[in-house]
């Protein structure tokens, strides 16, 4: 079993960047992205329950799941390492975050994308089981998926089980209260996203003193997946490298 890939492995890059997919997504989501960003080493975290782990179990606690990804991210950071984390991935990376902030390690950045903060997620779940029209539905208005997949009877008896264990798991989550981040957080939203609204993304400036910044761009809840933001991450990891030299 393993936590994370990485498709193009770097070992003299000066820099990691671990990303998290959203609810329903898989580490493929990011296989591409090492070619938008080859000054970095990427690792995508794979969550249980689909892709090559699809014989294991979905994921049912999402604090427990963080912890067990933070033992597995620990070892990568022998060099500067940002975790970028989308929609439930963002709320995922930042747990982690907290979880190796509270250990010996210490993300270099969070990137928090298409997510309200973590004291304001929406419970996708509000039942303990979700009806298929329901995810469907929340599928459809969210984007990123092909609609012809999801017409497709094969497809949706493959993927439901996953996406609606992540629903679950994402609804029976509850922030708690402890110390604020001490890493740089910067968020990324859509501005057509109908999820989140900039002010609502603000608020992820309440959960760390390492300084905060929002970014919005063209597009829709899946914004990264026409245009991934490589310049902004390229440009927030190389002005905290800029400042860590200054000191």
């Amino acid at each position: 079993m393993s936590w994370t890939e990485c498709s193009k492995p770097r070992p003299f890059a000066a820099q990691r960047l671990v990303c998290f997919p959203h609810a329903g997504g898989s580490s493929y989501f990011f296989r591409e992205w090492h070619k938008g960003l080859p000054e970095f080493e990427v690792h995508a975290v794979c969550y249980p329950g689909r892709a090559d782990r699809f014989g294991e179990p979905s994921g049912t606690d999402l604090l427990a799941m963080a912890g067990e990804i933070a033992e597995a991210v620990r070892p990568l950071m022998d060099r500067p390492t940002a975790l970028f984390g989308h929609s439930m991935g963002a709320v995922i990376a930042y747990e982690t975050a907290r979880i190796l902030e509270a250990g010996d390690g210490r993300p270099s950045h969070l990137f928090v994308s298409g997510t309200r903060p973590a004291h304001m997620v929406r419970r996708e779940a509000r039942a303990a089981a979700l009806s298929d029209e329901s995810v469907l539905g929340t599928l459809m208005e969210l984007g990123g998926t092909d609609t012809e997949l999801l017409d497709n009877p094969m497809f949706r008896e493959l993927i439901l089980p996953y996406i609606k264990g992540d629903f679950r798991m994402l609804g029976s989550y509850a922030h708690r209260e402890g110390p604020l981040l001490r890493c740089p957080v910067t968020a990324v939203l859509g501005d057509s996203d109908t999820r989140v609204t900039p002010h609502q993304a603000a608020g992820w400036a309440e959960h760390t003193t390492g300084g905060f910044r929002q970014q919005v761009v063209p597009g829709d809840h899946f914004y990264l997946a026409a245009a991934p933001p490589y310049e902004l991450v390229r440009e927030m990891l190389g002005a905290e490298r800029d400042e860590t030299r200054r000191r």
